[in-house]
């Protein structure tokens, strides 16, 4: 019996509108692949947030938003005249099934493997698919930057190109601390030597977290969220004494700051 999914196929002919010429959404029809990359981000971080938070009813918002992305820009490649979203379905199934011969093609000894066993052959499968040879390849560096770092990393260390210790992922840290300070201590200072100095620290510091079995990506973004809350809590102490922080001076704001997390260190 076929199986029939009118809510897609109603949602994928809703965006097609979207796009038409005739009739259409002006935003949408000036919209092409790189203007819409920033949402794709944004979309797919706010459901991660959902996830995080086990909100059920956010995850299916945002997995939504996630999907118009999606579709927006199988649409957009089907209004240029290079692909649909029928042939990303095909292609992503294809896929799926190549490499996971375990499932649909059992009778070729790929059953009772272990999950480390699958994830093993899935990176050789992988590798044969792709025209390269090199064992890193461009695509490895287009993600989130501390997710990149953190999956070179982990690469890097399959071929033995890592560190025995986190004493000296330590050493590296404070090595490249102190090469970006003396760069950006040098009478002549080159700030394009500066920010590639800055680059190898946080690097550095990204191994340091894999080395950790910390993922650098969701430590950072723990610290942004606890600035955030903090930073809220200090405007909720300004408000209720009547302090316009846009008047406030360095020192004055750092004060505030400073009872703001002593007050949340005895909450917590």
């Amino acid at each position: 019996m076929k199986k029939e999914y009118p809510q897609l196929e109603r949602f994928i002919d809703i965006v097609a509108k979207l796009r038409d010429p005739n009739g259409g959404c002006p935003w949408d029809l000036e919209q092409d692949h790189k203007s819409l990359t920033p949402y794709l981000i944004e979309e797919a971080y706010e459901y991660i947030h959902a996830i995080e938070k086990n909100n059920t009813d956010k995850m299916r918002e945002e997995l939504g938003d996630v999907l118009l992305q999606v579709i927006l820009h199988a649409q957009i490649a089907k209004d240029d005249k290079n692909f649909d979203i029928e042939d990303v379905a095909k292609a992503i199934g294809d896929k799926m099934i190549c490499r996971h011969p375990h499932v649909f093609k059992p009778e070729d000894d790929n059953q009772g493997l272990s999950p480390e066993e699958v994830r093993v052959r899935w990176e050789q499968l992988k590798k044969k698919e792709k025209e390269t040879n090199y064992f890193f390849k461009e695509e490895d560096a287009f993600m989130p930057s501390l997710m990149a770092a953190q999956k070179i990393g982990q690469r890097s260390k399959r071929v033995n190109f890592d560190w025995d210790n986190v004493d000296q992922v330590f050493d590296k840290v404070t090595e490249e601390y102190h090469e970006v300070r003396d760069e950006f201590e040098k009478k002549e200072r080159d700030l394009s030597r500066v920010r590639e100095e800055i680059g190898d620290l946080l690097f550095s510091v990204t191994q340091l977290a894999r080395h950790l079995d910390m993922e650098a990506e969701e430590v950072l973004r723990e610290s942004n969220l606890k600035f955030i809350k903090r930073f809220n809590h200090l405007e909720d102490k300004a408000k209720k004494s009547n302090i316009d922080l846009m008047k406030c001076n360095v020192n004055e704001l750092e004060e505030l700051w400073q009872e703001t997390k002593r007050e949340l260190k005895q909450k917590s």
